[in-house]
This record gives structure tokens, C-alpha cells and sequence, in this order.
């Protein structure tokens, strides 16, 4: 009986798995093949008992958390060079029995513990060749049966202190191929069962910072590196350039502890301004500059202490008061709509491996505000305002106005009465010219040697101005006599006797 129930189970099953084959893959055994076939997405149909997918070389870009739901038994899951730029929190929720999960040649630019919740017998973890700039504190912290992590050929610049925290299985560990320019030793602290480490062709910057690793090499990670994996090769600062960080001796791998400087150390505000300090900062390697809000404490009642308390003591714990975006090198505190409650201290923290260095700003928040304008006086409807004084309604009323404009319309006449001034004197100026042009048109001014004919009946003695004596023609007096005016030559000659004088006027009329 039991050998006839057998097959029939197994014909069931394997009716079962055909029609939980998705259209155009291939399925087989416990395993469902799906590459290369410009997928966008994760099919549906999957049976739920399949083991292995193969997914590689599509174009899905996302992993839902219900991609996946139905496959509580998947164990491979390879969905390498797809165009993944989104796992979804808890995607691999269900998959607590994957044991490897290949998403390398992706696009995927952040992690956070969230995406690998569920994983908890997850081995081999591919993640090479994606965008990945940043490993986030905790982030692989639910992978505690990780024992291979691929994370090279990304971008990642920052490694942070506590980003591979829970590894404790791990056995290898690749960062080769990276952005890391340092790598703190409390970092890879809780790897304690590596056995293969890859640093190189990173862009390493050897000063203080790196002390400990060329140590390290030396020393515990000769087990740990290959030949090759040795050469880690400095790219900064410019005097160690190329040389390996085994041959550089501790001495020479140096930092300069930062200087900071913020400007103004003092400010103050008045209600709805915008505010903008600097914080500039100096040393090596460059040290990354943050403000935060300085907590103030309240002060106690004097009962409860012996020592009077003058004010407010500052709280320095890291972990208070209002944290600021940080930037590298120089940083700028921004409030905008200042209010009452961003006034007090901001402390500017510059910090590297070469120690921290930290300078306070207060700032003062101005309550006064401008009085508001005088209500304008209301009039009853029944008044014609047309009719009113325009003093009544302070239209007109010179003190009413501010001193500003009162000093502005001041100017404005003085500057008219001057021009008006300037003008009058142009013209009189003008006219008295006029008129002595006109009074010495009849007159000739002449020398001693004037030409054509004269008499000093004709000629007086003239004295100008400037003391010159002058002989003048004055037209106003009688033309020279001629033979047409016989009278008029009687009168030339006044000294001569009547007889004479007709006969000289006969000649010349004859």
C-alpha cells in the first residue's frame, strides 16, 4: 500500500510544480530560472515551495515586501545585474531560511538595517558593484550568521564606527575598490572572526588616523591580508603619495588639530529676521564642522546648595541641545524667522583626528518693535470732509510729519529760494549790460592818430576808468560844415570876423 501511495504523491507535486511555473521560465527540481528575460518585475506565480530563484540580468528595479512573501522557503535568491535602486523595509522579512543573497551589479545607494530584518541564517551577502556612498551605524546588525559580505566596487567614502556591528560570524570581509580615505579601528572591532580582509585600491589619506592600522598589518592582520592585500597605498597628503603605509614610519603620519573661527561672535536679532553665521575651520585632515544649540540648566533653588548659583549653566553633553547640519570645512549657521526661543548660545564643534575644537555665539533676540502708525481721525457721515480745514485732517500739517521729511522739504525750498535768487541776479546783470551798450553806441573811441577828418571843435578830452586819457567823437554834436551849408561853415570859424567869414562861404559856394 505505502508503495502505491508514493508515486501518487510524487505525480502530485510534480503537477503542482508545473503549474507553478511562471510563463517563459524555466523550472526544475526545487529551483525556478528567470534570467535574461527583461523582466521588470518579480513574477508572481513562483510556487511557494521553491527553493532557488534566478533572476539575474533582468530590469526590476524594485523589491516590494510582497514580492517575496510567498517564498518562506527560499534558500538562493540571485538577482544580480537588475537595475535595483529600491528594497523596500522588511522586503526579506519572510525569508528567514536564505542562506545567500546575490544583489551585486545594482543600483542601490543606501542601506539601513531595516531592509535585511528576518535574514537570521543569511551567509553570503552580495553587494558589490552598486552605488553605495555611506555604511550607517547598525546597519547589518540582524546579519549575525553573515560569513561573506562583498562590498567592493562601490562608492563608499564613510565606513562609521559602529556599521558592522553584529558581525560576529563573519570570516570575510571585502572593501576593496572603494572611496575610503580612513578606517577607524573600532570599526573593525566586532569582526572577531575574520579571516580575510581586502583594503586595497582605496584612495587612502596616511596620517594620524591610519597610525593604527600599519600596526595592525604588521602585527594581528598578518593572518588576515594576503601578499597583495598588504599593499595598502597612500594617495594623500601629496609628500607620501604612492608609498605603501608599511614602509612609512609612525612619525611621519601626522594631523593638525583644527583652529576655528566664527564671525560674529555676537549678534542681535529683532523678531522675523533671518540670521546667517560662519564657521570657518582649519587643520588636517579637514575637519568636519557642526553647530548645535548650547542646552541651558535650569538653576537650582539656593536651599538645595550651598554655593549660590549666579545664572544658568551651560550643558556641554554631546547629546544636548539642538544638533545643525554639518559640512566639511567650513560651516553656516542658518536661522530663519528668528524668535524668542533662538535666542542663547550655539556652540560651532570642528573636529578630525587630530583632536576638537569648539567657539560659542550668542545671540540676542531685540523684542522692541516700531510703534504703529496713529489711527487716522474718523469723521461722522453727516460732515462734508470736503469742507473741513485741511489741518483737521492732518493732510496738511507740516509737524505732523517726521523728521525726515520735514529736514527733506526744508532742503527742497531753500534749494528753490537760491535758484530763484541766481535767477534774479542773472537778469539784472544781464539788462545793465544792455544798457550800457546802448549809451555807448553814439560814441567813438579814437587815439591820437585817428584817421579821417576832424577838428577839435569835435574832439573833447575823455578819461576812462583806469585813469587813460582819450580822445571821443560825440555823434550827437554837428557834422563838419561844408560848401552845401554855408551856415554851418560860419559857425566852424567863430573867432574870424563877419566879412571874412562870408567870404570864405562865398569861395566855397562859388
Amino acid at each position: 500500500m505505502a508503495l502505491l501511495v508514493s508515486p501518487l504523491l510524487l505525480l502530485g507535486l510534480l503537477a503542482l510544480r508545473t503549474n507553478g511555473c511562471p510563463t517563459t521560465c524555466r523550472c526544475y527540481s526545487m529551483t525556478v530560472e528567470c534570467g535574461s528575460l527583461g523582466l521588470k518585475e518579480i513574477p508572481a506565480s513562483i510556487h511557494p515551495s521553491t527553493q532557488t530563484v534566478f533572476l539575474q540580468d533582468n530590469s526590476i528595479t524594485q523589491i516590494h515586501q510582497q514580492d517575496l512573501a510567498a517564498l518562506r522557503g527560499l534558500q538562493y535568491l540571485y538577482m544580480q545585474n537588475n537595475s535595483i535602486s529600491a528594497l523596500e523595509p522588511g522586503a526579506f522579512r519572510s525569508q528567514r531560511h536564505l542562506l545567500e543573497l546575490a544583489l551585486n551589479g545594482n543600483r542601490i545607494h543606501l542601506l539601513h538595517s531595516s531592509i535585511f530584518k528576518g535574514l537570521e541564517h543569511l551567509r553570503v551577502l552580495y553587494l558589490a558593484g552598486n552605488q553605495i556612498t555611506t555604511l550607517l551605524d547598525f546597519t547589518f546588525c540582524d546579519l549575525q550568521t553573515l560569513q561573506v559580505l562583498h562590498l567592493q566596487e562601490n562608492s563608499i567614502e564613510t565606513l562609521e564606527a559602529r556599521a558592522l556591528a553584529g558581525l560576529s560570524s563573519l570570516a570575510l570581509l571585502d572593501l576593496s575598490k572603494n572611496n575610503l580615505r580612513t578606517v577607524s579601528r573600532a570599526a573593525l572591532r566586532p569582526l572577531v572572526s575574520l579571516q580575510v580582509l581586502r583594503l586595497t585600491a582605496n584612495p587612502w589619506r596616511c596620517d594620524c588616523a591610519l597610525h593604527w592600522l600599519g600596526a595592525w598589518i604588521k602585527e594581528e592582520g598578518q593572518r588576515l591580508l594576503s601578499s597583495l592585500d598588504k599593499k595598502i597605498v597612500c594617495s594623500e597628503p601629496p609628500r607620501l603619495a604612492y608609498q605603501s603605509l608599511l614602509d612609512i614610519s609612525g612619525n611621519s603620519l601626522i594631523c593638525i588639530p583644527p583652529v576655528v573661527h566664527v564671525e560674529p561672535l555676537e549678534a542681535t536679532a529683532r523678531l522675523g529676521d533671518d540670521l546667517r553665521v560662519s564657521c570657518q575651520a582649519s587643520g588636517y585632515p579637514q575637519p568636519l564642522v557642526s553647530w548645535r544649540k548650547v542646552a541651558q540648566v535650569r538653576a537650582e533653588p539656593a536651599a538645595a546648595s550651598a554655593k549660590p548659583l549666579g545664572g544658568a549653566a551651560e550643558r556641554r553633553e554631546r547629546g544636548g541641545g539642538e544638533r545643525f547640519d554639518a559640512d566639511t570645512g567650513s560651516g553656516m549657521l542658518f536661522l530663519t524667522n528668528v524668535t524668542v526661543a533662538h535666542a542663547g548660545k550655539y556652540e560651532c564643534e570642528a573636529s578630525n583626528p587630530g583632536g576638537t575644537a569648539r567657539v560659542l555665539f550668542h545671540l540676542l533676540v531685540n523684542l522692541s518693535q516700531p510703534p504703529p502708525p496713529p489711527p487716522r481721525r474718523a469723521y461722522p457721515a453727516s460732515v462734508d470732509v470736503s469742507q473741513e480745514p485741511l489741518y483737521d485732517m492732518e493732510s496738511m500739517d507740516f509737524n505732523a510729519l517726521g523728521m525726515a521729511t520735514q529736514t527733506a522739504i526744508a532742503v527742497g525750498i531753500s534749494l528753490l529760494a537760491l535758484v530763484a535768487l541766481l535767477l534774479v541776479a542773472m537778469i539784472y546783470r544781464k539788462h545793465r549790460k544792455r544798457k550800457k551798450a546802448k549809451k555807448e553806441e553814439s560814441v567813438l573811441y579814437v587815439n591820437d592818430y585817428s584817421d579821417g577828418p576832424t577838428t577839435f571843435a569835435q574832439l573833447e578830452e575823455y578819461r576812462d576808468e583806469r585813469g587813460h586819457e582819450m580822445f571821443v567823437i560825440d555823434r550827437t554834436k554837428p557834422l563838419f560844415a561844408t560848401y552845401k551849408d554855408p551856415a554851418g561853415l560860419a559857425g566852424a570859424f567863430p573867432g574870424l570876423p563877419e566879412p571874412l567869414q562870408d567870404q570864405i562861404a562865398y569861395e566855397i559856394h562859388c
